[in-house]
């Protein structure tokens, strides 16, 4: 499990280093131990509804760099939200120490029509506030029966009630691996949402509005049989530099760093972190993901591996 202090001897390569980010760390590892351990929604029955219930509710943040991070926590997706989860810690910090104003809103996605608790969402928050919210959450493990999923339903509360005044280019990240309902419903949005729609609104639409306010990714699971399908809807959507394809539960949050770390102008930084975790043969990969997101202009032109000495090509937004 994934530490919320400097300990890293769980880590893929014992050693990482924050610098002089210790003794912040030293002081969530503190905290953390006063909320007991982690639980993914695999021991308990059901969300804590005063922490994510959607319903009648207005997110809000100050922060001028917040992220909003939301999993489909359906059936098809396994055990990734679990893999997801453990390693919100290394999320968090890394984040934290490119931008000390960092605040993380985290999400669980699930099906309108078949599951209780289709929308979860957490307010923002940083530090071990994080831990709470993660513990609140609960993936049902459920899912509609065909190839699509409530993104729609999600995508439509933070298009309303989510609000981020002081951030230029906030951040949405979405890990799935279905496609969305082409309608938002207006009896799921008032039942689930407390709001009152009174007409399907177009699903389109609202990825449009969101995409205006918002810098959207969909880190996207393959799906057997149908993957070309739920590919060529998301890029219809968001566009295709924004679909990031994602090949391992335990690399998708390096995925979810680095596409911020590129847009920040830290991809370096990002590189350095990532090396001292992994072998080279992973960063490459993970980077290689990355190739079509869009960048920082002031990023230099090659990025180089720092261990093995390698230069790579920048990667083009």
């Amino acid at each position: 499990m994934y530490s919320w202090g400097p300990d890293t001897s769980t880590w893929a390569k014992p050693g990482f280093d924050f610098g002089d980010a210790k003794g912040y760390l030293k002081g969530l590892e503190a905290k953390a131990e006063t909320e007991g351990p982690r639980d993914y929604g695999t021991k308990k029955t059901s969300p804590d509804l005063k922490l994510v219930n959607p319903k009648g509710r207005i997110i809000t943040t100050e922060s001028t760099a917040p992220v909003i991070l939301a999993v489909d926590g359906t059936g098809s997706m396994q055990t990734w939200p679990a893999e997801i989860f453990d390693r919100l810690p290394l999320f968090y910090q890394t984040l934290a120490t490119y931008n000390p104003a960092t605040e993380v809103s985290f999400s669980v996605i699930g099906d309108g029509g078949i599951d209780k608790w289709p929308v979860q969402i957490t307010d923002f928050g940083k530090d071990i506030t994080l831990d709470k919210f993660l513990k609140a959450l609960k993936p049902e493990g459920g899912g509609g029966p065909g190839i699509r999923e409530s993104y729609e339903l999600w995508a439509y509360f933070v298009d309303q009630n989510v609000r981020t005044p002081n951030a230029a280019s906030p951040f949405l990240i979405i890990m799935g691996d279905e496609m969305f309902y082409d309608l938002v419903r207006p009896e799921q949005a008032n039942a689930y949402l407390g709001l009152n729609l009174q007409s399907p609104a177009a699903s389109r639409e609202v990825w449009q509005r969101l995409g205006s306010r918002f810098d959207i990714y969909f880190l996207r699971k393959p799906y057997p049989g149908n993957d070309e399908k739920v590919a060529a809807q998301w890029r219809e959507a968001i566009g295709s530099q924004r679909i990031i394809d994602v090949f391992d539960p335990t690399r998708v949050v390096d995925q979810a760093i680095g596409i911020i770390a590129k847009r920040w102008g830290k991809l370096d930084d990002f590189v350095e972190n990532m090396s001292a975790r992994q072998d080279d043969a992973t960063v490459v990969k993970v980077l290689e993901s990355l190739r079509a997101a869009p960048a920082d202009l002031g990023m230099k032109s090659k990025l180089k591996l720092p261990k093995g000495g390698k230069t790579m090509p920048l990667l083009e937004g």
